[in-house]
């Protein structure tokens, strides 16, 4: 290996072009490629900005060109030589530096690479075990790069928007003490404390609010948090949000704010115009229409209900399903109708896996006709009735849904999703912003046989259902908002509770008593009485976000090191043992077993 010595590299790989031609120039980088064309040699040398082709000619320099023979791919070098144009059908469009070529002088190899374990200049797929294992190597293709690129770019777009905007970053504690009514903590546990825990936090909730019962009136974070959940493609156990609070505001100051932010975000990182207002529907508006409150807005399929047509209607499993409180609702596939067999029974499965009974469907032909097993049970005037409501006319393909709310909803739901996805509706360079508001205040868990928040139980109710918390919590609304991207919530806040008697009122109707609410949220309550100003804040998950951005399929991809589907990190091999000391330093039983 030789040192870099008095070699200081002048440009990156993607500086050079046809205006330098002439100029002396020292690159650094890796070797992706390496061709040996009669004798001159051609490398395509990698940095993190782009890619250079250098040349090494025997009849410039011999020594130069006999040492370049031993490289390899994922070798690191520094060239030193002259920019020239490359020969006119020579040229490559899709390089930045396509015009141009480094014909070497001084070749210097700072370090040798063993054969990497998958190939780093081509799109082949690598199982994510692997790629994680090696994530340096991974990180090094350039798709990888760009994506770690844009999440800084957001970062800093993020950083300089809301210091324009009068907040100021404020760090909160890692290290704090474990609040129920959320995911399962990460617990931490404590040497000088026997017998006792801090846990990671789950947000900054408590915390931020704390900082506008301070005075600080707008503070924001880009902040790590931690849930110990099950995970998928949009979840990992530690992951990042952009966190806001503001005080003496109300949802519509916080929603100006933030589209400004989420604006700015989207013009630095992919250059795109993406104006506000974003659209907004209501939770009950978005359960009726699309079966969900995280409802992607780029194509149709709407829910439509026809409850009240099924309750009179001739087909008695509609019928029947209408008078016992359930409710049937349909969608119109428009232009679906040469859907096969084999389609429809694939889509039938796929709603029996989501808790459907079946799945009903009717092809519309000419004339208001029905093709379906269901058509001999309507009448001519239930037909077109039916028709009517779903705007269907001939080549459409009609789908129900007839069970309890939540199932129809569901499965509805879920399946006008399916049906984009074969129909290949999903453009990922289409974005669809909508606000959910009006969230309900709190829902009824069957397990636990109590109600629960659904957003958390710090969201303020709406003022005019204030009157109901005690007796009647199922019917009282929230001030809690979401902004919804594409059908993956990106973010969700609420308007706080900035007094102590409606906050004590939404822990009872919680189930949390006042012993128990002393016990957990002592400190918030007492601060409470200590002139705690109105006030509420939004949180987005960054990198759930990114995700949307750069088009990838899973949310490690915008992570430099995340972890696997098990919350393992192939790379360090992370979970690991740790010595018995250490486990009996934390009053930790060190013979631990999983049967225990």
């Amino acid at each position: 290996m030789e040192s870099m010595g008095s070699l200081r590299r002048t440009h990156s790989c993607n500086d050079l072009g046809k205006e330098n031609v002439g100029e002396e120039v020292v690159l650094m980088g890796w070797v992706l490629r390496r061709r040996d064309h009669g004798g001159v040699i051609f490398i395509d040398l990698r940095d993190r900005y782009g890619i250079t082709q250098v040349v090494f000619n025997p009849e410039i320099g011999a020594e130069v060109h006999a040492k370049a023979h031993q490289l390899r791919s994922e070798w690191v070098l520094a060239v030193k030589g002259e920019v020239t144009l490359r020969p006119g059908d020579m040229a490559n469009p899709k390089l930045a530096t396509g015009d141009i070529e480094i014909l070497v002088s001084e070749l210097r190899i700072l370090n040798t690479s063993e054969t990497p374990p998958f190939p780093l200049d081509e799109d082949i797929e690598v199982s994510d075990s692997l790629r994680l294992q090696y994530r340096y190597l991974d990180l090094r293709r350039p798709e990888m790069a760009a994506k770690l690129i844009a999440r800084h770019k957001a970062v800093q777009a993020v950083r300089t928007y809301l210091n324009d905007n009068n907040f100021l970053e404020i760090e909160t504690p890692m290290l704090t003490r474990s609040t129920p009514e959320g995911a399962r903590d990460y617990l931490v546990p404590s040497r000088v404390n026997a017998g006792r825990f801090y846990a990671l936090p789950q947000s900054p909730q408590l915390f931020k609010q704390l900082l506008m019962i301070a005075g600080m009136e707008r503070y924001y974070q880009i902040v790590k948090c931690f849930r110990d959940e099950d995970l998928r493609a949009d979840r990992q156990p530690e992951f990042t949000q952009i966190d806001m609070e503001l005080s003496f505001v109300d949802e519509e100051q916080i929603i100006a704010v933030t589209e400004g932010m989420i604006s700015l975000l989207f013009k630095e990182t992919r250059g795109l115009d993406v104006a506000p207002p974003f659209k907004r529907i209501t939770f009950d508006q978005a359960m009726a229409r699309f079966g969900t409150d995280r409802p992607d807005m780029r194509f149709g399929f709407e829910i439509v209900d026809l409850t009240g047509i099924a309750a009179g209607c001739g087909f008695k499993v509609f019928r029947d399903i209408a008078d016992k409180g359930g409710i049937v609702r349909a969608i119109n596939a428009k232009n679906c109708a040469g859907f096969s067999r084999k389609d429809l029974d694939d889509l039938t499965d796929f709603a029996v896996q989501l808790g459907a009974k079946g799945l009903a469907w009717v092809k519309m032909k000419a004339d208001g006709e029905w093709q379906s097993p269901i058509a001999k049970f309507f009448s001519d005037e239930e037909r077109t009735a039916i028709a009517g409501a779903l705007d269907a006319g001939e080549g459409d393909l009609l789908f129900f849904g007839a069970d309890k709310p939540a199932v129809v909803r569901q499965v509805l739901g879920e399946l006008r999703s399916e049906l984009a996805r074969r129909l290949d509706l999903l453009k990922k360079d289409e974005f669809d912003f909508v606000w959910v508001t009006d969230f309900p205040l709190v829902e009824y868990d069957e397990k636990e046989k109590r109600f629960q928040a659904l957003h958390h139980p710090f969201t303020a109710p709406k003022e005019e259902d204030e009157g109901r918390l005690e007796t009647d919590p199922a019917s009282v609304y929230s001030r809690a908002y979401d902004l919804v991207l594409n059908g993956i919530e990106i973010g969700g806040g609420s308007i706080r509770i900035h007094r102590k008697d409606i906050q004590m009122k939404v822990l009872q109707a919680l189930s949390i008593e006042e012993e128990e609410a002393k016990d957990k949220f002592g400190f918030l309550l007492r601060a409470l009485e200590l002139g705690a100003p109105p006030h509420g804040g939004i949180a987005f998950g960054l990198d759930r976000l990114l995700m949307i951005i750069t088009g990838s399929s899973s949310i490690r991809d915008v992570i430099a090191f995340p972890k696997t589907q098990k919350a393992t990190c192939p790379l360090t091999e992370a979970p690991a043992a740790v010595a018995r000391k250490q486990l009996t330093e934390l009053f930790l039983r060190p013979d631990w077993k999983e049967k225990d």
